[in-house]
């Protein structure tokens, strides 16, 4: 039973992920031309797109793929809660978990990518691709704030760093 609890959340950890940056990508001005951006939108278009019809923008905030992320988040924390307990949860506390639940994977996807972009910059430094194109647009209205408080020692960004201390603490702090 634990491989199969394993494998569902391991499933429903990539949808949220997934729609997650369906929900960024709009919000930091991701060029859409990028691959990788296009694989996501590809990935998520399948809730997406019928939800659209009904549910149009609000200026750059995407209000399917808001809604869209905010299901698949629910389904994932009621089909694990119910694996997990045999039980299941009455809506409030549902919702409660569902919201605690997705900003914790924001927080963690968040740290990921900054760690990413921290490696990538001193791996590949100056050479463009896609991977880097989008984890810059993704990372940079996070870090710019900080460099502008932390100054360069010895040639060496800290924004980064503090950037992950300050996401993991969220983390903690939210349990």
């Amino acid at each position: 039973m634990a491989a199969i609890y394993y494998l569902i959340d391991t499933v429903f950890s990539f949808a949220v992920y997934a729609f997650l940056l369906r929900v960024l990508l709009p919000l930091v001005r991701a060029d859409v031309r990028n691959p990788l951006t296009q694989a996501i939108l590809s990935l998520t278009n399948w809730l997406v797109m019928p939800l659209r019809r009904l549910l149009p923008p609000i200026r750059r905030a995407d209000t399917a793929s808001i809604v869209a992320l905010g299901l698949v988040q629910v389904a994932a924390t009621l089909v694990l809660f119910k694996l997990r307990t045999g039980a299941l949860l009455p809506f409030v506390p549902l919702a409660v978990e569902a919201l605690r639940s997705l900003v914790r994977a924001a927080l963690l996807l968040y740290t990921v990518l900054i760690i990413v972009y921290a490696l990538l910059s001193f791996i590949a430094q100056g050479v463009r691709s896609p991977v880097t194109a989008l984890l810059a647009s993704l990372c940079e209205p996070m870090l710019a704030p900080l460099r502008r408080i932390l100054p360069i020692v010895g040639g060496i960004d800290f924004s980064p760093l503090v950037a992950i201390v300050g996401l993991t603490a969220l983390r903690i702090l939210i349990g």
